[in-house]
């Protein structure tokens, strides 16, 4: 499979039920999952929740509910699985983290 090259920050297009949202997140190598702001999810009625996961911050140890969204990037529509987390404070409404990442994507910080 081809490698799609990205950066640090990215346009991307979360899919949901009726409409859909095109915002900028932050790509994070560190991250094992990917994450969304909860209004944002709620706004684009994503969901069910299908389990709960435990993620480390560095604001401590939270029990998540996690949901499979749909995403574009760079032109390519991925599902995955998503935490919600109330982003509202950080400058960018979803993460991309390793869970995305693996599937072919190279991260050039450069861009």
């Amino acid at each position: 499979m081809e490698k799609t090259v990205i950066g640090l920050v990215e346009h991307v297009t979360i899919h949901g039920e009726e409409n859909e949202v095109k915002t900028e997140a932050r790509i994070d190598t560190g991250a094992t999952k990917s994450s969304i702001d909860m209004k944002l999810a709620s706004k684009l009625k994503l969901g069910p929740i299908v389990s709960s996961k435990y993620i480390k911050s560095a604001h401590g140890s939270k029990l998540r509910p996690v949901i499979e969204a749909e995403i574009t990037i760079k032109g390519r529509k991925i599902k995955s699985l998503f935490t919600l987390a109330d982003r509202e404070h950080m400058k960018f409404q979803v993460l991309v983290g390793q869970n995305i990442l693996k599937d072919g994507f190279i991260i050039d910080p450069s861009l």
